[in-house]
């Protein structure tokens, strides 16, 4: 054990991370925990992005790890992000704000002494570039103790750093879309990682545009409801209606589990789609029209 890690084991220095479970997040955690650094890992969870990934990539290091709900936070951001949205229905910005200031606080009422990322710069062009790192780190309010250990040498020094909490010497400078450090250090350190890309429902444009359609029709625009129409085709039946039709049994299976008292139709004795409808129920024929459709009659 070098000098710099008996220093960290001696000063008890703890820190939480942001992590997905991807190949980044990884790393980012076994450099702090090759400093000596008492690491934890936590995970958002919310209708648009599963915390899967990041409790098995958390278990596969055997690192504590949490899952931290953000379903209230990316709902209110969705009706007014301040920083707007990205290509789709994205707030990447104001999302990676939040989950900074929602771990922040977690960080300071148990005694973590900063937080991180496997954020990388310049990897992402709108949401990683320079100066979206600094509005980030800004607008969550724990900017001075936000870390992010893959591209900390080409970032601006932090307070842990400052501190001496951890060595920014062994801090890498890695920028860009390409992968081929991070792989590399994953085949040094052992690590089994997922394929990068993609997880947050928010990016893709025809679950965005669904979505949209919710945000515009008074009360439709819930947790649940954002939850059911994942599945099977989606109709807009009138201006305060939509509906969603199964695609297959999969489907089916899925809306039958979420529905509460909405309002719902299937054909008896006869195979065909399952048919939910939101909003206004005397739309009920029109949805009729469209199992049936769909079962072939």
């Amino acid at each position: 054990m070098d000098r710099d890690t008996r220093k960290a084991h001696e000063m008890g220095v703890r820190a939480l991370g942001a992590f997905s479970g991807g190949l980044d997040g990884m790393i980012a955690a076994r450099i702090l925990l090759d400093q000596g650094i008492e690491v934890e890992l936590a995970t958002f969870r919310s209708p648009f992005f599963s915390s899967a990934d990041g409790r098995k990539a958390a278990g596969a290091m055997n690192l504590p790890w949490r899952e931290v709900d953000f379903t209230d936070e990316i709902m209110k951001l969705l009706r007014d992000p301040p920083s707007g949205f990205g290509k789709n229905l994205n707030p990447c910005i104001d999302c990676h704000a939040a989950m900074f200031r929602m771990l922040g606080d977690l960080a300071r009422e148990e005694g973590f002494d900063f937080i991180f990322s496997g954020e990388v710069l310049g990897q992402r062009p709108m949401s990683q570039n320079r100066n979206s790192l600094n509005r980030v780190a800004n607008l969550s309010g724990y900017g001075r103790i936000l870390l992010r250990p893959l591209s900390a040498g080409l970032l601006n020094e932090t307070e842990p750093e400052r501190k001496g909490l951890v060595d920014r010497e062994r801090l890498l400078d890695i920028s860009g879309r390409g992968r081929k450090r991070q792989m590399k250090l994953a085949a040094e350190y052992g690590l089994v990682y997922r394929n990068p890309g993609g997880g947050c429902l928010l990016t893709e444009r025809d679950y965005s545009r669904r979505l949209e359609v919710l945000l515009r029709i008074p009360g439709l625009f819930t947790p649940r409801n954002a939850e059911l129409i994942k599945h099977g085709r989606f109709f807009r039946l009138s201006e305060d209606t939509v509906c969603v039709i199964g695609r297959s049994e999969k489907d089916n299976k899925a809306l039958e589990s979420m529905v509460e008292d909405e309002v719902t139709y299937s054909l008896k004795n006869i195979p065909g789609p399952t048919g939910v409808l939101l909003g206004d129920a005397s739309m009920l024929p029109e949805m009729v029209r469209l199992v049936r459709r769909y079962a072939g009659l």
